[in-house]
């Protein structure tokens, strides 16, 4: 008897490890093969707003600081094309690009339709296609999952008061399939060019008076200043932004003028090309000073501050309420902050946006 039970254990163990073996061969067997399809998608994920915030150097720079197309404004951005899969692509692919059509869709979804409202499409974003050139193909390569496609920009005569878009699609072709889930084969690039001194400025030492209740001060937690060229942004008349469909009529340049003997301090010259309707005038003495500091937690990471000291002008908002003009007096200073890694070489890589 207790041989025939220890024969009965010997063969129940010898079952149960052939089972495991064979178990496992399939688990191995299994991962060899693709689990899902090798898709072509881009790598461009929505924001809350429906596009892709991507920030481009308005000018593209050599390391020697020159522009490395020649002239100031000419810039490029890569844009990641995936291939999907849980397995190496095994063959050449040739990717075919094409302008996507989704963007007036998107418009109105977003903001309304101007059969409700008129002017609402000032609010729009805008298709920035004429500022902007990519290859119709690229081929990613056997044994790579991932390629680049390069955007070039020319945003020499961009105005930024537009809320500029790139809307780039991944056409079907029967050499691959573009990924079928929403979005993942279309970019909607929101394009932000931007020099040393643009960016969302700290404004909450920036204040707003009322000429009809000047002891009533108010102020904004933030105030984004938009590039016009190298050395100069604008920022939109108090808290005037980019949610108004007259901003165009409240811009004020800030153009930076460099100490000769110290670049990272100098004079801001305040100007407005719409003075003789919003009555803007310039009482500051503005200036600003560069500096940078190390983190003392992350020893890698850089805080850059670009602080704009002296500012003070008045204007008229003759726009918000028709026939009533409000006269403002906006004063103090603004703080850009910038956190650079200095472990990545490229600096446009580097700012932690």
């Amino acid at each position: 008897m207790k041989a025939i039970f220890k024969h009965l254990t010997i063969g129940l163990v010898c079952c149960c490890l052939t089972a495991t073996l064979i178990a496992l061969t399939a688990c191995n067997d299994e991962w060899k093969e693709e689990q899902y399809e090798h898709y072509i998608s881009f790598k461009a994920p929505l924001n809350d707003n429906g596009v892709t915030s991507v920030y481009v150097p308005f000018t593209r720079h050599n390391d020697d600081g020159q522009p490395m197309y020649g002239k100031t404004g000419l810039s490029h951005y890569e844009l990641p094309v995936i291939v999907s899969g849980t397995t190496t692509n095994a063959r050449d692919i040739t990717v075919k690009f094409g302008h996507s059509d989704t963007l007036s869709t998107l418009n109105v979804e977003r903001f309304g339709s101007p059969a409700y409202r008129a002017d609402i499409v000032d609010l729009y974003y805008k298709d920035m296609s004429n500022f902007a050139t990519y290859p119709s193909t690229l081929t990613i390569q056997k044994g790579q999952d991932i390629g680049l496609l390069k955007v070039q920009f020319d945003f020499n005569g961009i105005d930024m008061k537009d809320k500029w878009v790139l809307p780039i699609e991944i056409l079907p072709d029967a050499d691959y399939t573009p990924h079928p889930r929403k979005n993942y084969a279309k970019a909607m690039l929101r394009v932000y060019p931007y020099n040393d001194f643009s960016g969302n400025y700290s404004a909450t030492t920036l204040t707003i008076t009322n000429a009809d209740d000047p002891t009533n001060a108010t102020g904004m937690e933030t105030a984004r200043g938009y590039v016009v060229d190298e050395n100069t942004v604008f920022f939109y008349c108090g808290n005037i932004d980019e949610t108004r469909v007259d901003r165009q009529n409240y811009k004020v340049y800030f153009k930076f003028i460099p100490d000769s003997a110290d670049p990272n301090m100098g004079m801001v010259e305040l100007t407005s090309d719409n003075a003789e309707k919003n009555s803007f005038v310039n009482k500051g003495q503005t200036s600003y000073r560069i500096y940078e500091q190390m983190d003392e937690v992350q020893p890698w990471l850089m805080h850059r501050y670009v602080i704009i000291s002296g500012i003070e002008y008045n204007y008229t908002d003759y726009t918000s309420v028709e026939g009533y003009a409000m006269e403002y007096t906006c004063k103090g200073i603004l703080t850009l902050e910038r956190q650079l890694n200095t472990q990545i070489p490229n600096e446009d890589q580097a700012i932690q946006w």
